[in-house]
């Protein structure tokens, strides 16, 4: 199989009408994004051309023997880490013709690619761009192109709510689009996989949004089944309450272990224990539902102390970050997987087990561990 990484030297777009994957990610983690890809072609046994800018907040890879169910196969078997959102599809079109810039009608050479894609609708269209500085500018774009796509789909019967397949258009410039599709039921729950989630009042801290977004990534439909009132929850390093105030929200009676403060309203919530004590070392009396963990230390120890919580039976799910390195953050990861799936093995567990870099992560990614009975 050819992998390989194109320079910031060389900025070409793909040749047109190729199999072409998109994947969106945080701008500094391009390399971590073409190893998701590279190792998802590994598995459905397609070659790959990746072209992984720098610093873009995306990541372009052109296929060759592509085939869509196993792709579809591979990538749920081996789900990515640090890809936010993708689709596969072809590009890129040329939008603009640079000798009558002014004139050009976008519209049409996008509709041209949309309908060569396939005639079956779509559930919805996505007008999605780079998430970073420089991307954000095609915003005003993408809000004056999208209500003109949709007009123009439903003329052509290819729109429909219940269809499973969504439409995605990638603007990287204003002078280019890549057009592809997506299940909704394994792609991104949001356009350009942004949590757009609103801080709630009474939180004490922005760290909120990270296990709120974690929530809805991992437990997907079962969110208000696990998180039920009157489950029992730990904290580790819960201080100021980010954490510990989103469980006790859901009604969860929660041991916050920090030696630290707890600030705002959390300190004085009746569902909350607050233990001046070492999250390292503290283990409670009897298990409980969940573990939660957002304590500033290398990954290796982070993952080593979860794994020993759920093989122990001490917890049965639990929902952690990973502070990354500056640098092999990929092998990072990956060695806490297989440290951890070793030692749950080990106990004879079987286990879910999953990684996300989420929207409100920033260097550090987020996981998922649970014992299936």
């Amino acid at each position: 199989m050819r992998s390989t990484r194109r320079s910031s030297g060389d900025e070409s777009p793909l040749p047109l009408a190729v199999t072409v994957v998109v994947a969106q990610c945080r701008a500094g983690f391009e390399p971590e994004a073409a190893a998701d890809l590279t190792r998802v072609a590994a598995q459905a046994q397609c070659a790959l051309d990746v072209d992984a800018l720098p610093g873009r907040g995306y990541v372009l890879a052109r296929c060759d023997g592509f085939d869509r169910r196993r792709w579809a196969r591979a990538a749920a078997a081996s789900p990515p880490v640090f890809i936010r959102s993708s689709f596969v599809g072809t590009g890129s079109h040329a939008l603009v013709d640079a000798a009558r810039r002014e004139k050009t009608d976008r519209v049409a050479p996008l509709i041209g690619a949309i309908v060569a894609l396939a005639n079956s609708p779509y559930s919805v269209v996505w007008m999605e761009f780079p998430d970073t500085n420089e991307g954000k500018a095609m915003s005003t774009l993408a809000r004056a192109l999208l209500p003109r796509i949709e007009a123009r789909l439903r003329e052509c019967a290819m729109l429909d709510t219940r269809a499973t397949r969504r439409l995605q258009v990638f603007l990287p410039d204003g002078g280019a689009a890549f057009v592809g599709t997506s299940d909704a039921a394994t792609g991104s729950r949001w356009p350009m996989g942004i949590a757009r989630l609103r801080m709630p009042h009474g939180a004490p801290s922005r760290s909120t949004l990270k296990l709120a977004e974690a929530f809805i990534v991992f437990l997907g439909e079962r969110e208000t089944t696990l998180l039920r009132p009157g489950l029992r929850a730990v904290d580790l390093g819960s201080a100021p309450g980010g954490w510990t105030w989103q469980l006790a929200q859901r009604g969860i009676r929660v041991a916050a272990i920090d030696n630290g403060v707890l600030k705002g309203e959390i300190a004085s919530d009746p569902l909350v224990t607050h233990v001046r004590d070492d999250g390292l070392k503290w283990r409670p009396r009897r298990p409980v539902d969940w573990l939660v963990c957002d304590i500033v230390l290398q990954p290796k120890r982070i993952a080593a102390l979860v794994a020993d919580w759920i093989a122990d039976g001490a917890a049965r799910r639990a929902i952690f970050n990973l502070k990354l390195p500056m640098k092999k953050r990929y092998d990072e990861v990956e060695r806490a997987r297989v440290a951890m799936s070793e030692t749950l093995t080990r106990a004879g567990l079987r286990f879910e087990l999953v990684f996300r870099q989420l929207y409100h992560d920033r260097e550090e990614v987020t996981g998922y561990v649970a014992r299936i009975d």
